[in-house]
């Protein structure tokens, strides 16, 4: 990374790059509708042809929707086992997956555990319950994702998705972290939290960073990247998770050219896959992001174009609130 700059010059070009963006992006729109494609690197490179192959096996589901269900389940692992046997990158019970497991790569086989066959299956079960409740009042991808959680029966008898505190969980889960996969077809909403995210980092500036760090007393107010990105949103009421390549998930991903002020931007040892993400920043405007960079430096500002910028995502409330707690923190 290129060293830090000036800290004194950097708030005052900091307050103006943040008062000047939101101005101008105060009138932007939300993202327009159209054909749905994923996010470059939301899906791990060797999943993605398969989620974006059979996220468009039918009108209820499309990739972003597949791999949202898939990373909500699994978090991309294909050896993972639930408390309750649910087993591999679409988490399967043995029973379910007699029924409605599919040979998916054409191997003669359906292997609960080869992601070639869960990957497919999930999607053929999806639209068999969107086949199920395809009469039933409302959002069929909701009605869908209902009744995936809950049972065909109760959305039918419901009339639509249920009065189910777990069941509207889920959908809401789902629909929110599927923006997270999307590749945006239009401008990204700005973030009502971004600026007082920017301004707990800047209270930071200088302090040495500790890996680990989640600026605790014990740890003398110390952070690493994702702990110092973690704190800013929590000082205004979004919970992220602890690891960078979590965070990345948190919400929408905008383009190079369309970054706004609080933008968490990302770095990867692989450009195609956010699960080797490994620095995390807070995009502050001009090109330039406040982070804790290493061992032995200060939190402090860097220009963020550099060859292993991997992106950017706008936090959003939903976004953060929907991303799944079964990793541990790192």
């Amino acid at each position: 990374m290129v060293g830090g700059i000036g800290l004194g010059v950097c708030l005052s070009f900091v307050a103006l790059l943040v008062v000047g963006t939101y101005s101008a992006a105060a009138g932007l729109a939300s993202a327009a509708g159209g054909a749905v494609g994923l996010a470059k690197g939301a899906v791990p490179a060797l999943y993605q042809p398969i989620v974006q192959k059979w996220g468009n096996l039918c009108p209820a589901i499309n990739p972003a929707l597949l791999a949202a269900q898939l990373y909500q389940e699994s978090g991309w692992d294909p050896k993972v086992v639930s408390p309750a046997d649910a087993r591999g990158i679409a988490q399967f019970i043995p029973e379910t997956w007699a029924t409605h497991g599919i040979d998916g790569n054409g191997d003669g086989k359906r292997d609960i555990w080869d992601p070639a066959d869960a990957i497919p299956s999930a999607a053929s079960y999806d639209c068999e319950l969107a086949k199920y409740v395809k009469d039933v009042p409302g959002d069929t991808t909701d009605n869908m994702l209902a009744a995936y959680n809950a049972g065909a029966y109760r959305v039918i008898q419901a009339g639509g998705v249920p009065g189910i505190k777990e069941t509207q969980g889920y959908v809401k889960t789902i629909r929110s972290l599927e923006k997270s996969f999307a590749a945006p077809v239009g401008r990204v909403q700005p973030s009502q939290q971004a600026a007082g995210a920017i301004y707990y980092a800047q209270q930071k500036l200088g302090t040495p960073y500790l890996w680990g760090g989640e600026g605790t007393p014990e740890q003398g107010g110390r952070f690493d990247c994702s702990g110092l990105t973690q704190a800013a949103y929590q000082s205004v009421g979004i919970t992220l998770p602890r690891v960078a390549n979590d965070q990345y998930n948190a919400g929408p991903h905008p383009a190079r050219n369309e970054l706004l002020p609080g933008d968490l931007v990302f770095f990867s040892t692989d450009l195609s896959n956010s699960r080797a993400i490994h620095h995390v920043g807070l995009y502050v405007g001009g090109g330039y992001m406040i982070n804790a960079p290493y061992t032995g430096a200060v939190i402090r500002f860097d220009k963020i174009d550099a060859p292993d910028y991997f992106g950017a995502t706008r936090v959003t409330k939903d976004g953060a609130a929907a991303l799944p707690s079964f990793k541990p923190a790192a």
